[in-house]
């Protein structure tokens, strides 16, 4: 799937019409007129010799299209300007030629359409010939299928200088600036403090650090093999930090725990309210969440053996509300109507700035936000998922205490998030637990009896949320719950179901299915009407979400061609089960996959690639906000989406 769709070629064998996506180019890019919305202009590229044709946005360089769309285009720079190699020939249509172009090649050579790729834009249809590669490109299987060619911003380079002499009196700055001027332009004024020791112990053979064109290090000898950047997915639950050597794209280690915030509540708005009741309460959760990232950077970088200084870069992906506690920004405005954003787009900051104790000068890179309830964390996903690049009509979906989704073509992309409150998590269910040792995960009902199974194989001690999913799909499949959502009664449970019928019994006033343990006394792990519930109000919720995005589009759901689960959870629900009680399109099982941690995907992307950070913030350019809560139509449609399917 990865090569299928790098290349622009669906499963099926069919030809995509591959689009990518960068920042708004400005105002002198032309629009496309009398579409009801002004939409950026496209133009088409013909890669020779395969014959392969995209569309792009105009403004986006050669070397951004080539390589988002798998052609490999000669470079050891990444596409910085730097190396000279992506040389490229224009066949068709006009390409100018820039300063660096008239450095790389002759006159005669940029007369007959030679050009450097990452200097070439696209401003109308072009016909592109790739030269053979002389090198490599190094490039990552991350993310849904998505391949990224690595450009990491952060570089180091081993540079010899020559010693001062009254014949060569050049400052020390100006002697290693001039020695790596095609890699930065400035410099960190902190480099100073130390750079007089650091040169001559070193007996002037020591290693450059650039990150964003600034160098911000250099350092004693030869470090150019030690570049490290961490990816954090902070989630409201759990946070997760993975440490990526940028020198080849690979992840070292990784790490999780629960995001010490929990004191404060199991959802954003617990803590929300928590920083409106208590003066206190915002600088001790910013504390707890500077304290959960830190301690994840430990136990990344002990495991790997890299010492914390040699983490230059970190990117972040999170919620809004997430992002602006650990930030120290009042999340009031999020919780209250009209809910508002601080920001949805934040400038770089320094690690340490959310506690995140790395290399002095190291910058975190976090995600913007399309609203006060789809933050950083979902576009992350969208961007490791591709959603603005696959022409196949897509449904992603992170399953949680709000569940957010994307729905998009790769040419229109709309976007909301609906309050499924916490039975996924299993926080409101009688004998819930999260997903850890001894908890139900998987139900199923056949001609034999009930079947469960626990993660780790341990005895039964409660019900996670794939396992509340499996046994009301189940109980639906069977007859025992009806379309209401109601347990049926004894008589018509023996009729449908006799196998099982004897577990439906009731526990003090309230009816319930026993999942394990003894029927007669009703111990055990058992299923409550009121559970049964929670699941209904969760499922509408998300339901009606993604039927309203549908009708947005104008589409039905059979016209979804892929489901996109993400998250933990997304990775353990059954997609049969998901589609039998409405939480997904009626499509077919196999369109209904799994996702994973899209969000730390994201955030892997953004630091092994400055062009796909870059493809991050334009998602804000390209996806359209549906806001549910002023829809006057959404508690109607809610109720209807309360009943299960009855097949």
């Amino acid at each position: 799937m990865a090569e299928q769709q790098a290349d622009g070629v669906e499963a099926d064998g069919v030809e995509l019409d591959t689009t990518v996506l960068i920042e708004d180019p400005g105002p002198e890019v032309p629009t496309i007129a009398g579409t009801g919305s002004e939409e950026v202009a496209r133009v088409a590229i013909v890669f020779e010799p395969s014959g392969k044709q995209v569309r792009t946005p105009v403004g986006v360089n050669v070397f951004d299209v080539a390589s988002w769309n798998a052609i490999a285009v000669d470079s050891t720079c990444g596409g910085h300007g730097t190396c000279r190699k992506c040389r490229v020939q224009i066949l068709e249509g006009e390409v100018p030629a820039g300063g660096v172009d008239a450095r790389a090649f002759t006159e005669e050579e940029m007369q007959a359409g030679w050009r450097l790729a990452c200097q070439a834009t696209a401003w109308s249809d072009l016909r592109v010939q790739i030269p053979p590669l002389t090198t490599r490109p190094k490039a990552s299987t991350v993310g849904v299928g998505r391949q990224v060619i690595h450009r990491p911003t952060v570089l180091k380079r081993f540079i010899e200088l020559s010693e001062p002499s009254l014949t060569d009196q050049r400052p020390d700055l100006r002697r290693v600036m001039d020695a790596i001027t095609d890699m930065a332009s400035s410099a960190d004024p902190m480099v100073l403090r130390s750079l007089p020791k650091v040169l001559r112990s070193a007996d002037f053979q020591v290693t450059a650090v650039v990150v964003d064109d600034i160098l911000v290090a250099v350092e004693a000898g030869d470090t150019s093999d030690r570049v490290f950047g961490i990816a954090y997915d902070l989630g409201t639950t759990t946070v997760v930090a993975t440490l990526i050597d940028l020198t080849n794209g690979m992840p070292l280690s990784v790490s999780s725990m629960l995001n010490k915030q929990q004191r404060y509540g199991a959802d954003v708005i617990s803590r929300i309210s928590a920083t409106m009741l208590d003066p206190n309460a915002l600088e001790n959760l910013q504390g707890l969440a500077h304290e959960t990232l830190d301690e994840l950077t430990g136990e990344v970088c002990d495991e790997a053996g890299v010492n914390r200084s040699e983490v230059y870069q970190v990117a972040v992906a999170g919620n809004a509300t997430m992002v602006q506690i650990a930030l120290g920004i009042d999340p009031e405005p999020l919780g209250v109507a009209p809910f508002i954003l601080a920001a949805e787009d934040y400038p770089d900051v320094k690690a340490d700035e959310l506690g995140i104790k790395v290399n002095t000068r190291a910058r975190a890179c976090l995600f913007p936000a399309l609203g006060a309830y789809v933050g950083g964390d979902i576009v992350a996903g969208g961007l490791a998922c591709g959603m603005d690049r696959d022409q196949r009509v897509r449904l992603f979906i992170d399953v949680g205490t709000n569940c957010e989704m994307i729905l998009g073509n790769g040419e229109q992309l709309l976007a909301t998030a609906a309050p499924a409150g916490p039975a996924f998590e299993a926080a409101s269910i009688a004998c819930g637990m999260r997903a850890a040792a001894g908890a139900i995960e998987i139900v199923r009902i056949d001609e034999s009896g009930l079947h469960v199974e626990c993660i780790d194989g341990a005895e039964a001690v409660g019900i996670c949320g794939s396992g509340l999913v499996d046994a009301v799909a189940e109980l639906v499949s069977v007859g025992l719950l009806d379309e209401s959502g109601r347990f049926v009664s004894d008589e018509r449970a023996h009729e449908l179901a006799p196998h099982v019928a004897d577990r439906l019994t009731m526990r003090g006033k309230e009816r319930v299915f026993i999942l394990t343990g003894d029927p007669v006394n009703g111990s055990g792990v058992y299923l409550s009407q009121r559970d049964v519930r929670e699941l209904q109000f969760a499922k509408a919720a998300i339901s009606t979400g993604w039927a309203i995005l549908l009708e947005e589009f104008g589409i039905k759901e059979d016209d979804v061609q892929q489901v996109l689960l993400a998250g933990s959870f997304g990775s353990y629900l059954s997609p049969k089960n998901a589609i039998r009680i409405g939480l997904v399109p009626n499509i077919a099982a196999s369109r209904v996959v799994s996702a994973g941690n899209v969000a730390g995907e994201g955030a892997k992307m953004a630091l092994l690639s400055g062009s796909e950070r870059n493809g991050a913030h334009s998602l804000l350019n390209v996806i359209t906000y549906v806001e549910l809560s002023d829809r006057a139509d959404f508690n109607d449609r809610f109720v209807e989406e309360l009943a299960f399917p009855i097949s």
